[in-house]
């Protein structure tokens, strides 16, 4: 779908729908009084007489309006306007858009951008008005026989904005949102994927893929034959169950300044997790092709990164492999050496994300990185703790953890930090290795984070548990993109 800024007398636009908002209780907003007084009080009239209230999601659709150039009006339902914030906004974009596109408009003009929403500027505005409506049209059909068709699809949306001298950072506000929707599709395409076609090494494909069409991305990928020879034994363990061979796969953007220390994403990559040994009950086990959420992520914010033509140094690297159970599968009890040269007992192969995160984190400390994040579908316990609505965060660092919780308050991608405190850490002693690979029941996400943590010390580090948000179950089961959005704006804010 194409996006355009402009500014103007919307009346006087020739287009398919003109949408402008109403609050609670029948209060017509700046851009609806207009277009009231233009028409000789036609909406106001249908506003009394109780057609549309203004409660939140509401709307009407006008035809042949007076003296107007647009075919038809959109009234939308913005709610209570002293509460009007930035998540009603967005979820507000989105209904819209799925409204027109059901309706056979192809093109509209929307004045949403120029309602008061609390705390954000035009930038944000517009920004998330075009990243709700791309999210809300995904669609995966990839695998289907038969395409869905829409008989008039919505192609192009105006975004109005006050005057000309906001069309600069409003073009620039639609070009971030087309490049982080473009990441978040890939990341969702990729996580939707099932495990016969989406494996390690159809995602070392991708991420040659995506070196080739963008100049300033490298790509490397190191087998599981390279890895076993390095010493990553803990990452090993996992892969050498499956017929699919694991792959460390390292994409490289430089396109910041000269020893510019990078920001580095590092993605759980678990292509399908049976559980291995420790294998998992059968009700939804198909939903762990999600299980490379974390791997899908970076995939999706190094694509948005390349997109942008940002002035920065981002490296993803994504740890990639299957978990099955075979002949040459790890054991419960067995005892591994990971890249770091620490022992690992493990007491449950079903808890194999942290063995390739870990070796992972190890592995990037040649990039010597300003900062690191790590994303992972990593435990079921982040969910009962936080639900679906936040990703759980954990960080050696209160200043990159605050760096995160901004960046998830402008997105509205929110996470929730948790504590790592060393009394937690004592729920991973082993008898016969350094440690081991769970911590029990109690605090399981926090005893998993403190794992990851003992790979990380030489770096300013923060984990987001993403189990809980990756994807959506039951009858709109499909991965959600996130969390993308806020890792495309951790990127943003720190160019100067």
């Amino acid at each position: 779908m194409e996006f355009f800024v402009k500014s103007g007398s919307p009346e006087k636009q020739k287009t398919g729908c003109l949408i402008v908002g109403v609050f609670e209780s029948r209060k017509l907003s700046a851009q609806a009084q207009h277009i009231d007084e233009i028409s000789d009080g036609y909406i106001s009239a249908i506003v009394r007489r109780g057609d549309m209230e203004g409660k939140f999601g509401q709307t009407l659709l006008l035809h042949n309006v007076p003296h107007t150039s647009c075919e038809r009006v959109l009234l939308v339902g913005c709610g209570k306007e002293r509460e009007f914030d930035g998540s009603q906004y967005k979820k507000l974009s989105s209904k819209t858009i799925k409204f027109l596109h059901e309706t056979g408009t192809t093109d509209a003009i929307s004045c949403l951008p120029l309602l008061n929403v609390k705390g954000q500027d035009l930038y944000w505005k517009v920004r998330f008005a075009v990243e709700a409506a791309n999210d809300s049209l995904y669609q995966f059909e990839e695998l289907k026989s038969k395409k869905s068709e829409t008989r008039r699809p919505l192609r192009k949306i105006t975004l109005f904005v006050d005057s000309r001298a906001d069309l600069p950072e409003g073009e620039k506000a639609i070009l971030h949102a087309q490049a982080i929707s473009l990441g978040q599709s890939l990341t969702k395409d990729l996580a939707n994927l099932p495990g016969n076609i989406c494996n390690p090494s159809y995602l070392a494909k991708r991420a040659e893929e995506l070196a080739k069409h963008y100049s300033a991305m490298k790509t490397t990928i190191l087998d599981e034959s390279e890895l076993e020879d390095m010493g990553a034994g803990a990452f090993v363990s996992v892969s050498q169950g499956s017929d699919q061979p694991g792959k460390l796969i390292c994409m490289e953007y430089m396109a910041g300044g000269k020893g510019e220390k990078p920001v580095v994403f590092v993605g759980k990559g678990i292509t399908f997790d049976t559980g291995g040994i420790s294998i998992k009950p059968s009700a939804s086990m198909d939903e762990m092709k999600f299980d490379m959420g974390g791997a899908a992520s970076v995939f999706g914010v190094m694509q948005a990164i390349a997109e942008m033509n940002l002035p920065v140094n981002v490296v993803g690297v994504v740890a990639a492999a299957e978990n099955m159970p075979s002949g040459r599968a790890t054991r419960p009890g067995d005892v591994v050496t990971s890249l770091s040269g620490q022992t690992i007992e493990i007491l449950n192969t079903d808890a194999e994300g942290r063995l390739v995160l870990c070796d992972a984190l190890t592995y990037i400390e040649r990039y010597d990185p300003d900062i690191v994040i790590d994303i992972a579908t990593l435990t079921g316990a982040v969910i009962i703790a936080l639900g679906h609505e936040a990703s759980g965060m954990m960080s050696n660092h209160n200043g990159l953890a605050n760096e995160i919780e901004s960046a998830s308050e402008v997105t509205n991608d929110r996470v929730w930090r948790l504590p790592i405190w060393e009394e937690y850490h004592q729920q991973l002693k082993s008898p016969v290795a350094d440690f081991t690979n769970l911590g029990g029941r109690a605090a399981g996400s926090i005893t998993a984070a403190c794992f990851l943590a003992k790979f990380t010390k030489k770096y300013r580090w923060a984990h987001l548990d993403i189990a809980g948000t990756a994807w959506n179950s039951g009858a709109k089961k499909g991965a959600t993109g996130r969390p993308v959005p806020l890792l495309s704006q951790i990127v943003l804010n720190r160019i100067k």
